[in-house]
């Protein structure tokens, strides 16, 4: 049963729709390749390190094979590097030290048959599959251990730029009651065609992403859950450039939560869209058998268009970002789609907006761990009316049964907040939660009031968008500006060049197991 009286005829339309829309996209991702797909395939053989001139092994061995008068990456690295093994006898590891090194040429190799080198590459690509079922069980045996939270998450950041620093600041945090610890990536690194090496210490507005201080976060959540008796949940971005390479290191290491969004790098980096689509597909096919739980980026549409004119748009990528994540092999259960508080508070009946939103998307997608973000647009250096915009926004998270609940701050329009300021807002939710947590069980809403007739204006806006898009293809919507307003050129972007046209005999032999194994995993996310 509905509360709002949706209609749910509509609804399955526009999934249908949405569907559409993705099996068409589909057929131009399976055709293609990106530098970053391969390079995450070397990441998942196991390689890592850099050159003499700090470049990451994988690039190197990507870029030798790209450049090269002798090779074609539409092959596949997995190809060469099966190749390799054969002719050489070293590990993955091993032989991209020594092209790295100019002592050996992958595409200078005697070629061994396809089948052959596929067997030999497969017993590679299982130890990594194997590692990352490990992980993805080790989490389980933490979940079953301290049990699980039944209410919302609740999701706070840390940004200093300094991973140690950030250890500091989210012990804290999980100690005042964090569920979730983001680690916000540093200005810019979306856009970066390589994943920088080793601990970070210096970042603007973040902290690098990267293998090691992944680890490191990982080891010390891992430790104070153990102090706590809580198992605390580790973020942070594969979207960008490097979407599924980050998607590989967060699968090694444990990661738990993935912003990681088919549309967001397209519309606010300028990513090229070919580059995206074909990345986000990988990047999605690990986060799903790695039982990480992603983030979709709606809720970035609200920070730039109108969040009650253009609130449709937002349902309308939800649909979308949910085809793209089945079709990639990853469950409802996992699908942290986005959405946010974003409403004027000059709005007359602005709160009711804001719940109607809410729990229409909790409707639609029940299965789903919803991302909930905070007010940030319109929060002011009024601490006072910010604390209540807060408190109003943790009152539809406990209504709507929103479950990814990112903490609002006070100072959210002041600066990055101190640890004081987030133990205010963890109090605040923390009360909220407590004092109404059936208050949503026991309300019902007015048939043809203000928040059904709302919600089904927004489902009925976001069909005919979803219906006109499945009419002129992705690509061309958004080269025409229906989403937040902003137009990207299908040849245009950051990352086009690194897009490659797939041989016949290409192969990823992550693909195949990963999305047979995902079929019977199972469990928690």
């Amino acid at each position: 049963m509905s509360k709002l009286n949706l209609d749910f005829s509509i609804v399955e339309k526009a999934r249908e729709s949405a569907r559409n829309i993705v099996l068409d996209t589909q057929e131009f991702i399976n055709k293609h390749t990106t530098v970053t797909v391969e390079r995450s395939i070397l990441r998942l053989f196991g390689v890592d390190g850099v050159d003499e001139f700090g470049v990451p092994l994988p690039n190197v061995v990507v870029d030798s094979i790209k450049n090269s008068n002798n090779g074609s990456l539409g092959m596949g690295v997995a190809y060469y590097i099966g190749n390799a093994m054969i002719n050489t006898g070293l590990t993955p590891q091993e032989i991209s030290q020594k092209v790295s090194q100019g002592e050996l040429d992958l595409c200078s190799l005697k070629e061994h048959d396809v089948f052959d080198v596929k067997l030999k590459i497969n017993e590679i690509a299982k130890q990594s599959v194997d590692q990352i079922k490990a992980n993805r069980n080790k989490r389980e045996e933490f979940l079953n251990e301290y049990g699980d939270k039944s209410g919302p998450y609740l999701y706070v950041i840390v940004a200093t730029g300094n991973i140690y620093e950030d250890i500091t600041q989210a012990v804290a945090a999980a100690k005042q009651g964090a569920d979730i610890i983001a680690v916000i990536r540093t200005t810019g690194q979306s856009l970066l065609d390589y994943v920088p090496y080793g601990a970070t210490t210096e970042g603007f507005g973040g902290t690098y992403a990267t293998g090691e201080n992944f680890r490191l976060m990982r080891e010390a959540l891992d430790k104070v859950g153990a102090e706590l008796g809580r198992y605390i949940r580790l973020c942070n971005y594969c979207s960008g450039l490097c979407m599924p390479e980050i998607a590989a290191l967060g699968a090694q290491n444990r990661l738990d939560v993935m912003l990681n969004d088919a549309l967001y790098g397209i519309l606010f980096r300028d990513i090229n869209m070919k580059r995206t689509m074909i990345d986000q597909y990988f990047s999605r096919i690990i986060n799903g058998f790695a039982g990480v739980i992603i983030n979709t980026g709606e809720d970035n549409y609200l920070t730039t268009a109108d969040a009650v004119e253009e609130a449709h748009t937002v349902l309308a990528s939800q649909f979308i970002n949910e085809q793209f994540a089945l079709v990639a092999g990853l469950p409802e259960e996992q699908m942290g789609l986005g959405h946010a508080f974003e409403i004027s508070p000059d709005v007359e009946n602005g709160f009711l907006y804001e719940l109607a939103q809410a729990q229409m998307a909790r409707e639609i997608f029940p299965k789903a761990p919803l991302k909930y973000m905070p007010p940030t647009k319109f929060m002011t250096g009024d601490i006072f009316k910010g604390q209540v915009q807060d408190a109003l926004f943790n009152m539809v998270t406990i209504m709507t049964d929103q479950k990814l609940h990112l903490l609002g701050m006070l100072t959210e329009a002041i600066h990055t907040p101190f640890i004081s300021d987030r133990a205010l807002s963890i109090d605040n939710a923390k009360y909220i939660f407590n004092t109404m947590k059936d208050l949503g069980s026991e309300i019902e809403f007015k048939k043809d009031g203000i928040m059904c007739n709302r919600v089904n204006e927004v489902l009925n806006n976001a069909y005919e968008l979803i219906s006109q898009i499945e009419k002129d293809g992705l690509f061309k919507t958004l080269e025409q500006g229906k989403f937040a307003g902003i137009k990207r050129p299908i040849d245009g972007g950051k990352g086009l060049d690194g897009v490659v046209m797939k041989e016949a005999m290409y192969f990823n032999p992550f693909i195949e197991l990963m999305l047979e194994k995902e079929l019977v995993l199972g469990g928690n996310c």
